[in-house]
């Protein structure tokens, strides 16, 4: 599987746009970070759709997470880079598609991907990604984030509750001994979340992979190994 980026790639760095320019200066040093960003050249070269495969590839390169992945759910896909990921370790074809997206953006058709341009809290949306894979999965994925209203306690809350959907969502539909990861913002996962993975799952821990921007509060909770749904004789015997 290709591997996350170890270094600059090729084009000089030390971009500037030009200060005659009319965009705002927040505007100018946001697209001088993106010019200058290795991940986002190495994206560009290896024909990925976004940076954020690398945080993916990262995470995966300690966790093995998608190891032996057969099915996999992408919440939250546009522009598509992990669906690009999961579609390349699942082997899907458009024929045989193994992996499905969800995004309220529109998002371009990837080969092997399913794609879903519907809010994945709209009440039709569980059972509407269930039907599109055909299978349970074996990993879920949450890149899921709240538009951003400039203040980081409401964005923090509005993310976590998508979060939190995921994760309930992933307990619903995934095989025993699968995984689930999602981003969280730094401030911590909030404690109903993490003793509901807990209880879960076999192990619970949050990640902050080298791509992710040091000035970004984005993290990442991984629940690994996923118990598996007791059903009513279990539970009368249990």
């Amino acid at each position: 599987m290709t591997r996350p980026p170890s270094g600059p790639t090729g084009r000089k760095l030390g971009q500037k746009v030009k200060r005659k320019s009319k965009l705002k200066a927040s505007s100018r040093r946001w697209i001088e970070r993106h010019l200058n960003d290795p991940y986002v050249q190495q994206a560009k070269q290896e024909g990925y759709r976004s940076r954020a495969v690398y945080k993916l590839l990262e995470i995966d390169e300690k966790h093995k997470i998608l190891d032996k992945a057969r099915r996999i759910i992408d919440l939250g896909a546009a522009p598509g880079g992990w669906s690009q990921i999961s579609a390349q370790v699942t082997d899907s074809t458009d024929e045989d598609p193994k992996v499905v997206a969800i995004d309220f953006l529109e998002m371009d058709g990837l080969a092997g991907v399913k794609f879903l341009q519907m809010d994945f809290l709209d009440d039709a949306a569980p059972q509407a990604l269930k039907d599109a894979l055909g299978g349970a999965p074996d990993v879920v994925l949450s890149d899921m984030a709240a538009p951003t209203t400039g203040h980081q306690r409401t964005d923090h809350l509005r993310t976590m509750h998508l979060c939190e959907v995921a994760a309930h969502f992933a307990i619903e539909v995934l095989t025993p001994g699968g995984h689930f990861l999602a981003k969280t913002f730094q401030g911590g996962t909030e404690n109903d979340l993490l003793t509901l993975l807990k209880q879960n799952f076999k192990s619970v821990i949050h990640i902050k992979p080298p791509s992710s921007r040091a000035e970004s509060v984005e993290m990442f909770v991984l629940a690994k190994g996923f118990k598996g749904r007791s059903t009513p004789d279990s539970a009368a015997h249990g």
